[in-house]
């Protein structure tokens, strides 16, 4: 069994100050994608430093095996940033989408291929789209752009799996509430950025033509929801008014070998580490 995380941040020098160690030590997953991470390559080093730490004294690895990490900063200051640890064995390490230059792209996409406990090599992506938002052209542009390179990449690590190479999972936060059952209010959002028809129409074509699973959709069966992001306004967290926005997109050989998720929604709002809770789904590799 391997325990796959996804969780963004909302900043992970507020969420330590919030409590992320004390999570990092109950919960120990295998892999822990992260996005959202918004800080300084000198200010993660030694946060990632203490979050292994917290891995060894769990005893989810043994004291003399390292926890490895890869992030990317956004080269933008206080925006995006993704971050991946694994105490699993990496092989290779990849950053960014090709062709993808401008700074407001960066931070957004790493991939590692890892080993698991029985040998296997998969892919894991940890991903962070853009939120887009439709009173500003310029920023729905560049979600639109970036989730087309996506679709490159994407036909990529299909095409390898459905051919016997690397079975793949994408993991993060998408922005985008695929169906009714992913969002609270359907009607009220659907000229609202993030359950835009335009937007949706791309998890459609990532399930339906490139063959990726909705895990936990798959998992949990048409219920609504449950939700991964809640907005700090009103009460839309004691009411559970959220979206479903965080996903793991795996490849059906993968996806077939899911056996359980957890979404760690904090008791209470001030018990909150992030505005998203974070999605755990156990693999049986």
């Amino acid at each position: 069994m391997i325990s796959i995380t996804t969780s963004n941040m909302n900043g992970i020098r507020a969420a330590k100050r919030k409590g992320l160690y004390e999570w990092a030590r109950k919960t120990t997953p295998n892999i822990w994608c992260m996005q959202e991470v918004r800080a300084p390559q000198a200010e993660i080093d030694p946060i990632v430093s203490d979050l292994s730490m917290e891995y060894e004294q769990a005893q989810a690895v043994p004291s003399a095996f390292d926890v490895k990490s890869t992030n990317e900063v956004c080269r933008i200051k206080g925006r995006a940033g993704v971050a991946l640890l694994t105490d699993l064995q990496v092989v290779n390490q990849r950053y960014g989408l090709k062709d993808l230059h401008e700074d407001v792209d960066s931070g957004r996409w790493i991939e590692n291929d890892v080993i698991t406990p029985s040998g296997k090599e998969i892919t894991v992506v940890c991903v962070y789209v853009h939120a887009g938002n439709t009173d500003d052209d310029e920023k729905m542009k560049q979600k639109f752009r970036f989730l087309d390179t996506m679709l490159i990449r994407l036909g990529e690590l299909q095409e390898e799996a459905a051919n016997g190479g690397k079975q793949a999972v994408i993991c993060g936060d998408f922005n985008i509430a695929h169906t009714p059952l992913d969002i609270k209010n359907a009607k009220a959002n659907e000229t609202h950025a993030g359950f835009l028809p335009e937007e949706r129409v791309y998890v459609d074509r990532w399930i339906n033509e490139y063959d990726f699973v909705d895990v936990m959709r798959s998992l949990a069966g048409d219920i609504q929801g449950p939700y991964t992001w809640w907005s700090q306004r009103g009460k839309a967290f004691d009411n559970n008014v959220g979206w479903r926005i965080d996903y793991q997109f795996a490849t059906p050989e993968l996806a077939a070998t899911a056996q359980e998720f957890v979404i760690d929604k904090a008791p209470s709002y001030d018990a909150r580490w992030s505005d998203h809770a974070p999605l755990t789904i156990t693999y049986n590799i």
